[in-house]
């Protein structure tokens, strides 16, 4: 391989004559030699399928995307590093950030395992039964190329010897358990920080259901468990998720980018150094509840639009413009999970967000599969090309 094409991108460009005017195959390669990136810009076209134009080519004329603060390699000198977080919590940030196939872009692709609480570990690991075994688990995301993989207690601590020090550690505290009969629906928290800190990891998440009664206790319980794990030098995720029956009326409003943007904000509120969040699917949640809340007319005439590359972009802004990273749910498995994967990480990218936390599409299904759908995943914000609209 020839000097340039180790140390440079480079570009191979042919007509392939898609739907686009112009189908690009592109070499990427990484300053690393390690990991040879070949994006297949047809085939990411290919799937994107009619929405592709729209997602590819869109520009944003929102919130510009100059009044973000963007991910990049510079991003914890140039933003984490200005807050009051502890050195060693920047430290615990560098290792996340610099591991795995997107080290060193400030973009992250994280592997989510805590379904077999919050969803049941039949309901979750039955279509691939070797994820019982937490060692699965953490293959999955080491050969997946992932910044770092997320899961219990119980599952990290059972493989922490052998693998903290070879994959960055997010232990999730709290789970909503699904064996109480009837179903009910409330975060308690399984482990301590303090357990985290002795297996090795570098950080801690934990979810909160915003608009739901609990999220009282929730909202306390979290913010003191962040402190801590500020305090010890690890780095926190917040699971920024709503609950409530009454969000569901003509849409399901648990995705409307007005509520889900406030969430956000209230989770950076609690100095949450990461945001998990499910992306938005339709927005107007504040109308659609009498006598809720707050809101603004500008919020939906200037501020949001109807494209799902503007509504991802009104989260990020609620991150503080940016300041907090915003990571996106995958959501669950489904019969496009390749297809769904990719316009959820272009729509991610594009609206000026951090990357992916996606675990059951790469899960429920042969492990080579799921290396295939991360490093799809993770393509897509290595593709120079596709960039913040």
């Amino acid at each position: 391989m020839p000097k340039s094409a180790r140390d440079h991108s480079f570009l191979v460009l042919r007509d392939h004559g898609t739907t686009l005017k112009r189908a690009r195959e592109r070499v990427l390669l990484e300053t690393r030699p390690r990991f040879i990136v070949i994006i297949m810009l047809a085939e990411l076209e290919q799937l994107l399928g009619r929405d592709a134009k729209s997602l590819l080519e869109y520009h944003c004329k929102t919130i510009p995307r100059e009044k973000l603060h963007l991910p990049g390699p510079d991003f914890i000198d140039r933003v984490y590093a200005q807050t009051d977080r502890p050195t060693s919590v920047l430290r615990s940030l560098a290792e996340i950030f610099s591991h795995g196939r997107l080290g060193g872009t400030g973009y992250l692709s994280i592997l989510p395992v805590d379904q077999g609480i919050e969803h049941s570990a039949g309901a979750s690991f039955a279509p691939n039964p070797e994820y019982f075994d937490p060692e699965s688990i953490v293959r999955l995301a080491i050969e997946g190329g992932c910044n770092a993989v997320a899961s219990t207690l119980g599952v990290l601590g059972a493989v922490s010897r052998r693998y903290a020090h070879r994959i960055p550690f997010l232990v999730k505290l709290n789970h909503n358990e699904l064996l109480t009969y009837p179903n009910s629906f409330d975060q308690i928290y399984f482990a301590q920080v303090e357990q985290a800190w002795n297996m090795g990891a570098v950080a801690v998440g934990a979810t909160i259901y915003y608009g739901s009664p609990e999220s009282h206790h929730q909202i306390i319980e979290t913010r003191k468990a962040f402190q801590r794990a500020h305090e010890l030098g690890m780095a926190t995720v917040l699971w920024c998720y709503l609950r409530n029956p009454a969000f569901k009326k003509d849409k399901d409003y648990h995705t409307s980018a007005d509520l889900t943007g406030q969430a956000n904000h209230l989770g950076v509120t609690i100095e949450a150094d990461i945001i998990k969040q499910k992306q938005p699917t339709n927005n107007g949640g504040y109308l659609a509840l009498e006598k809720f809340g707050k809101t603004h007319d500008l919020v939906y005439k200037q501020l949001t639009s109807d494209h799902p590359i503007d509504l991802t972009r009104y989260q990020v802004a609620n991150c503080y413009m940016g300041r907090a990273g915003l990571i996106n749910s995958g959501g669950e498995a489904g019969k496009d999970d390749f297809a769904d994967a990719v316009k959820i990480a272009v729509i991610n990218k594009r609206a000026g967000g951090t990357g992916l936390i996606s675990g059951r599409k790469a899960f429920q299904r042969p492990m080579k599969e799921g290396v295939r759908l991360l490093n799809l995943i993770q393509d897509v914000y290595l593709d120079r090309e596709i960039t913040v609209a």
